[in-house]
């Protein structure tokens, strides 16, 4: 089974599109990684990707319209042979042109058990709700924000004196457990 060619869009770190990076390079991955594209040129998990010998590409979108900045990550994606997109910490909504064209082709990892808490101040809302558990999921994109089909979670334990950056810390923990699963799990049903 052929290996398919995925691009990860980042903004920071890049301690997803690390976990994702270095489990394709496991025997049983059913993917490679091609690029690593950012809207911030200074994402620290650009230069991890260059020393790991990864394509990258950085765009600003400051001063462009969500369409064009859009479209330039698009053609990147595209002159690197790309099929699918793996959003790691990707903190831009991308438009629903742009996700449409890749419908099925695109996933997302959010901090949340989805579906509750979409978008930001997942774990603090966690906390303050009273919830057990906090916990991430990989989920495939759509047009709505943190929505489409779950692909995979992984559930953390809230414990007792958790702030939103001690449960952040353990839940992304469990993000780099799920996500190049998940994405396995999702390109082998596509196979």
């Amino acid at each position: 089974m052929p290996r398919q060619p995925v691009a990860i869009f980042i903004s920071g770190s890049g301690t997803n599109m690390a976990a994702l990076l270095y489990a394709s390079r496991m025997p049983d991955s059913r993917y490679d990684v091609v690029l690593v594209a950012s809207n911030n040129p200074d994402a620290g998990g650009l230069a991890l990707a260059q020393a790991e010998g990864v394509p990258t590409f950085a765009l600003p979108h400051k001063g462009m319209s969500r369409a064009d900045h859009d479209a330039a990550m698009e053609q990147a994606v595209k002159n690197a042979g790309a099929n699918h997109i793996a959003l790691a910490g990707y903190m831009r909504i991308l438009s629903e042109g742009f996700v449409n064209r890749w419908a099925g082709r695109i996933v997302n990892i959010h901090p949340s058990l989805l579906p509750k808490y979409k978008g930001l101040h997942t774990h603090q809302r966690a906390i303050e709700a009273g919830d057990s558990h906090g916990g991430a999921s990989v989920h495939a994109v759509t047009p709505e924000l943190d929505d489409g089909e779950l692909l995979g979670q992984a559930q953390v334990a809230i414990q007792p004196g958790d702030t939103a950056d001690t449960l952040a810390a353990r839940v992304l923990f469990a993000e780099h457990q799920l996500y190049p699963r998940a994405l396995n799990a999702y390109l082998a049903r596509q196979a």
